[in-house]
């Protein structure tokens, strides 16, 4: 198997991953390459010093998450290969768990695992349903965020579900994702119009197409932060948001696609008269900047 793991000014989060995966993986035989994405808080050399039995590299310029792991990717000789984020911390079992179900699941294509906050509560961005017209709908009226373990109202994050079984999803996340080599291969990787976020969903979608059914087994678990990479929340939402114009735009029929870039323009001025109302003024800050970049993120990659 072969681990890429992708960091961007993470450097002491990196080190704590690698040295969690390595210590975990029991008896699965591993190639583990580090790309680091042009940080400037010495990462790429903080790894290589810690770690030289694993590849590290240190490219010149950031060329985002979905091209990163393309680059590596052309050279994976190994039958498996794994996406692991660099904010995370791999528990006992997870690697060789999420292999063996893998392979024992292969219609999946494409699995994932359960991943947990550093307390130990559940992170439910290890997986997600699709982006539909009623999902917009419940986010921009609010619904999924009253009813938040409502499977209805609630629709992309399976609300309720605590990741606890296994169970067929529409999107494994890449920050734990394993698939074969053949398969990754015959998709072509990762849309590099993705710059980041939004790329492991396009991936499933376009292997669900194919007939595969990616899955999660709540036997393979690792800890995730999330976002570690980016250091602004308006950033990371305007960021999420181009990346799900994108998606409307790929995966949705073209006939709904007005209708999916309307609703998520009225996702953003809901958030514009939010910050009308709200008395924290950094809140305030944030809603009015991913309002004032809606032209930016309607636009999509």
């Amino acid at each position: 198997m072969t681990v890429i793991i992708v960091s961007y000014n993470t450097r002491d989060l990196t080190v704590r991953a690698v040295e969690t995966l390595l210590a975990n993986a029991g008896d699965v035989a591993m190639r583990v390459v580090v790309f680091d994405n042009a940080s400037s808080d010495g990462s790429a050399a903080a790894v290589a010093a810690a770690f030289p039995e694993i590849e590290t590299i240190a490219h010149p310029e950031n060329i985002g998450f979905a091209a990163a792991n393309n680059l590596v990717a052309e050279t994976v000789t190994t039958p498996w290969l794994c996406l692991l984020n660099p904010d995370t911390e791999t528990h006992p079992g997870a690697i060789a768990n999420l292999l063996a179900f893998a392979k024992a699941n292969p219609k999946a294509g494409i699995v994932g695992g359960r991943t947990v906050f550093p307390d130990g509560s559940l992170n439910q961005a290890s997986c997600w349903q699709r982006i539909t017209p009623w999902s917009l709908f419940t986010q921009t009226s609010g619904l999924a965020r009253a009813f938040p373990r409502s499977t209805l109202f609630n629709p992309e994050a399976m609300g309720g579900w605590q990741r606890d079984s296994v169970r067929e999803v529409d999107i494994v996340v890449g920050c734990f994702l394993l698939t074969s080599t053949e398969l990754w291969r015959r998709l072509g990787g990762f849309n590099r119009r993705y710059f980041m976020y939004g790329e492991d969903a396009d991936l499933c979608l376009r292997a669900r197409a194919l007939g595969y059914r990616p899955m999660i087994t709540p036997d393979a678990e690792i800890m995730h932060l999330v976002g570690a990479s980016t250091a602004k929340r308006a950033d990371k939402t305007v960021a999420v948001m181009r990346a799900k114009a994108t998606l409307v735009r790929d995966h949705w029929a073209k006939p709904l696609v007005p209708l999916g870039v309307a609703q998520l323009w009225m996702w953003g001025l809901a958030r514009r008269l939010g910050a009308v109302t709200t008395r924290e003024p950094e809140a305030r800050a944030r809603l009015l900047q991913i309002w004032g970049q809606r032209r930016d993120w309607l636009a999509g990659y």
